[in-house]
């Protein structure tokens, strides 16, 4: 196992949570914003644009943006 598989595992919990965190926070904030707000196309809206922004990241990745980071 390489170093960074060792520290992905160890790091695994604590990227979900903020992920999480930032999900809840962002649905918090459309249930305030918007009145009578429909939660499951609010989810889905969120995890949408959270998914565009990992593919974004995976094509900078490829890319070699963090080659020297």
């Amino acid at each position: 196992m390489t170093p960074q598989e060792k520290e992905i595992q160890n790091q695994q919990r604590n990227i979900a949570a903020k992920i999480k965190e930032l999900f809840e926070n962002t649905m918090s904030l459309f249930d305030m914003d918007i009145p009578e707000n429909n939660d499951r196309e609010s989810a889905k809206l969120i995890h949408h644009a959270m998914q565009e922004t990992l593919d974004m990241l995976k094509a900078e990745i490829e890319k070699g943006t963090y080659d020297q980071f």
